[in-house]
Formats: structure tokens, C-alpha cells, sequence
């Protein structure tokens, strides 16, 4: 008889269910999985992006000046490479449904970009959530073939600059 590989952090079986216990099992867990937005029953990636609200605002605080929210940024686009790569083979699943950390890094990044008010955010959201659902060409084709930590992030990121130009297109018909 085998059994699955077995992650020596959290000790699950490749392809287990994550919950509370998995996030607290190593830092990149809890990291990759939005600090446990990505254990929500439905809509996972949807509840994910919402914290890249509350990401950009520490963002927006700590650094005033594009080039520094863009480093840091950057910075948490790599921290992602590297928590969603270890939570993934953890769960024997390199994408699995409850890594958000690529979804709110990317909104996070949107949000740099965004006009000011409630609406305007309420549209990146928006715009943001269809092109990391419907992941048109080359969001599909960098899904496909991109796995592990890097693959996760990077598709939430062109996704991040679909949504970008379809923001700064409202801004120019406004």
C-alpha cells in the first residue's frame, strides 16, 4: 500500500483540504492563503481581493511616492512567488483554489492606478475580477504553462494590467 507524500510542516497529504490548522502550519501558508480570506466557503479569490484594499492603504502610507509603492509591491509580488509555491506543494495543488495572495498583491497594484472614490474603486474591483476570471490572451496561455509560485502570481498580474488600461480608458471616456 502507498500513501501520498506528506508536507513535513503540516504534515497533510498531497491534494488534502486546507483549514485552520494548515494556515497556522508554516508563515507561507497563512501568507498564500490572504491571512485565511482564502478559506472562505465561496468565491474565495473574490473575498481574497478585497484585502488587497486594506493592503494598499498600508502601502499608501508607508510610501507616499509611486516608485516606493511600486517596491514595495514588488516586493509582495515576490514574498507571493514564494508563499504560494511552498502552500501549493504543500496541498499537491500548485494553484489551489484557496491561494489568494496572487489576487491581492494584483488588486493591490490596480489600486495604485486607480482615481480617487468609491466608484472608481468599486470599477477596479470589478474589472479586476473579470479579467482574473475570464483570463483572456495571454492571461490563459501564462495560466497554462506557468505552475508553481511564479505562475500563480504572474497571471494575477497581467490580469492586474488588463484592468489597469480598461480603468485608464474609463478615465479618458469620463
Amino acid at each position: 500500500m502507498t500513501t501520498s507524500p506528506r508536507d513535513p510542516a503540516s504534515g497533510r497529504a498531497a491534494g488534502e483540504k486546507a483549514d485552520a490548522r494548515f494556515l497556522l502550519a508554516h508563515p507561507a501558508h497563512l501568507i498564500a492563503f490572504g491571512f485565511g480570506t482564502g478559506l472562505a466557503p465561496k468565491a474565495p479569490g473574490t473575498v481574497g481581493t478585497l484585502l488587497g484594499l486594506p493592503l494598499f492603504w498600508l502601502i499608501d502610507a508607508a510610501a507616499p511616492d509611486f516608485a516606493n509603492r511600486i517596491a514595495l509591491l514588488a516586493a509582495a509580488f515576490l514574498v507571493g512567488v514564494w508563499a504560494c509555491a511552498r502552500a501549493g506543494r504543500a496541498l499537491g495543488v500548485a494553484d489551489h483554489g484557496g491561494i489568494v495572495w496572487d489576487e491581492i498583491v494584483a488588486f493591490a497594484l490596480v489600486l495604485v492606478f486607480t482615481p480617487p472614490g468609491w466608484p472608481w474603486i468599486a470599477a477596479a474591483f470589478a474589472l479586476f475580477r473579470v479579467f482574473d476570471i475570464l483570463k483572456p490572451w495571454p492571461i490563459r496561455i501564462a495560466d497554462a504553462r506557468l505552475k508553481n509560485g511564479f505562475g500563480v502570481m504572474f497571471d494575477d498580474l497581467l490580469a492586474a494590467l488588463y484592468a489597469i488600461a480598461a480603468l485608464k480608458g474609463l478615465q479618458w471616456l469620463a
